[in-house]
């Protein structure tokens, strides 16, 4: 069996892994987990990850969690240009210190959009007005030090070429947009961010991965979106109690 990922494409971190591998022609077999549906949860996935999280990564034997772990991997194993994650250990360095404010400052913060949007209300939960509110002060506050502290005068957040912090950044940015905050309205530098990464990714590459987010609110007005079973609630419940 060769390599195989585990992905929901609803999910930044798993949008980051599969473009990341189709863009550099990894060969992979797509397994997909429909986090909606609860599949996640199922006796069949927890073989493969007791954690129960996507996205992973099952080469051979070897089973892998964490995007960020996977990309590394797939980049090393797969030798990919060194621009994505460079030798130079100071190179390297600049994007795990990006990858590291990513963690702190990013991927929970521009992920509260869809939970107060969507996520929420599909299991008749709310998120008060004041979180909503703290959270939109808390993406500004992010995308200010994108800007001046990642960004600066570079045309990619970590290097002058895409590295792995660009395809994560943008991943995770992505949310919010879909459900439609301009992020980039008065920020020309992170709007021009945006546009060099995807033109570098490949606009076809993007649409298709990005299609599952884009069509969210659609899915949303249509009832065309499924409700999470009762056995994912609880951990549900709890991602939406832990949002600031």
């Amino acid at each position: 069996m060769g390599l195989e990922l585990y992905l929901d494409l609803l999910s930044q971190p798993c949008r980051a892994v599969y473009i990341f591998a189709r863009r550099n022609g990894i060969p992979f077999e797509l397994r997909t987990v429909e986090l909606l549906k609860g599949q996640h949860m199922s006796k069949e996935f927890l073989r493969v990850n007791s954690l129960h999280k996507v996205p992973t990564l099952k080469d051979g034997d070897f089973i892998l969690a964490e995007s960020v772990a996977i990309l590394i991997y797939l980049s090393l194993k797969y030798q990919t240009e060194a621009h994505w994650c460079p030798p130079n250990m100071q190179a390297c360095a600049r994007i795990h210190e990006y990858l590291g404010f990513h963690s702190n400052c990013i991927r929970d913060t521009f992920g509260v959009p869809l939970w107060t949007q969507v996520l929420a209300p599909l299991i008749g939960a709310q998120v008060p007005e004041e979180k909503v509110r703290r959270n939109q002060t808390s993406m500004d506050q992010a995308l200010q030090q994108l800007e001046d502290n990642f960004l600066g005068d570079k045309p990619f957040l970590a290097s002058h070429q895409v590295t792995l912090a660009d395809i994560m950044a943008l991943e995770e940015l992505m949310q919010p947009v879909a459900l439609g905050y301009n992020l980039f309205e008065g920020r020309p530098r992170l709007a021009a961010w945006r546009e060099r990464v995807e033109a570098f990714l490949g606009a076809e590459l993007c649409q298709e991965a990005h299609g599952p987010i884009l069509s969210i609110l659609e899915q949303v007005a249509n009832k065309t979106i499924p409700v999470p079973p009762p056995e994912v609630h609880p951990s549900m419940l709890l991602r939406i109690a832990r949002i600031p």
